[in-house]
């Protein structure tokens, strides 16, 4: 038995092939950049974003592929001062914001860049839910421990004893300790890093932007207007030690991630905790595949005329 074989079509038949797109020119810092930075003089804020820049660029990532959500505060004027997609959203809300922003656009890079007080206090809630939902963003949190913007009251970081606006005889509240609380949620990417060393920054934001889930970054920024020096243990420079999270931590260990959290100031820097766990948007995109299937082929009065037949 012998089997056709096809025959190729006419020339006059042949489809056309497309010729290849140009390739795309990529950004550069100078076009990545909006507005001038207003941040105070000496603001650890200015390190973040110049290695914000500096990700994208190395990353090879196009203007449209990468946007940058804030709520209110000094860090979240961030959107600002980046010419790509951005958001300055209201105080504390920035996370559900960019949650939808993730979900409906997975093909986008979503950063979130928050303080303290918009991260921990009135977006704490937003925070712990985020987390547990595992929602595929990154959040930075630029931690100076006071509220900067409104001038020097306490934050939710602010360290026993701190002398501010609100508590002038010296705060008394326990502080909170993100990490910890970061671990305790449910995220999937704990880390910490500091505005004094860029090249450890740029690492901890490029492994946060290779995870698939919720990656959480604390950032030690200084405020060298209303709580200048808060860093210096942490800093070399200033007679600090920077400690790296030790060679043979286990980051898939929560109990050894939660307790290496717990160490006196000024800790340790690294990455705390990794694990792989389904995102909210895969699982989310299950569903409605699922539930889509259901109807595949109806058109939409129809689909609407079932929904009626079971509310008789």
């Amino acid at each position: 038995m012998t089997t056709a074989i096809a025959q190729p079509p006419a020339r006059e038949e042949l489809v056309p092939v497309a010729a290849p797109a140009a390739e795309r020119k990529l950004p550069t810092k100078k076009e990545l950049t909006a507005d001038h930075p207003t941040w105070c003089p000496g603001c650890g804020d200015f390190s973040v974003l110049a290695l914000y820049f500096k990700l994208i660029e190395k990353r090879r990532v196009l203007q449209e592929k990468v946007v940058s959500v804030s709520g209110i505060g000094c860090s979240s004027r961030f959107p600002y001062f980046v010419q790509a997609h951005g958001v300055h959203f209201i105080h504390g809300r920035a996370l559900p914001f960019a949650t939808g922003v993730s979900l409906t656009r997975p093909d986008l890079h979503v950063f979130v860049f928050s303080g303290d007080g918009d991260a921990f206090s009135i977006g704490g809630n937003h925070f712990t839910h985020t987390a547990r939902k595992n929602v595929n963003l990154t959040l930075v949190v630029m931690d100076n421990e006071v509220y900067g913007l409104t001038k020097k009251q306490t934050s939710p970081t602010s360290p026993v004893g701190f002398k501010s606006k609100t508590d002038i005889w010296g705060a008394v509240d326990q502080p909170i300790n993100p990490l910890k609380q970061a671990i305790a949620a449910g995220a999937t990417f704990v880390a910490r890093t500091t505005s004094t060393n860029p090249n450890h920054v740029l690492q901890m934001m490029e492994a946060a932007m290779d995870h698939e889930g919720f990656s959480f970054i604390e950032c030690l920024s200084e405020c060298v207007e209303f709580y200048p020096g808060a860093f210096d243990g942490a800093n070399p420079r200033k007679g600090g030690a920077f400690n790296l999270v030790p060679a043979e931590h286990d980051v898939t260990d929560e109990v050894a991630a939660y307790r290496l959290a717990g160490e006196p100031f000024p800790g340790r820097f690294g990455i705390f905790y990794q694990v792989k766990r389904p995102t909210k948007n895969a699982l989310e995109a299950r569903i409605n595949a699922d539930y889509q299937a259901k109807t595949a082929g109806l058109e939409s009065w129809q689909i609407l005329a079932r929904t009626f037949e079971k509310m008789k």
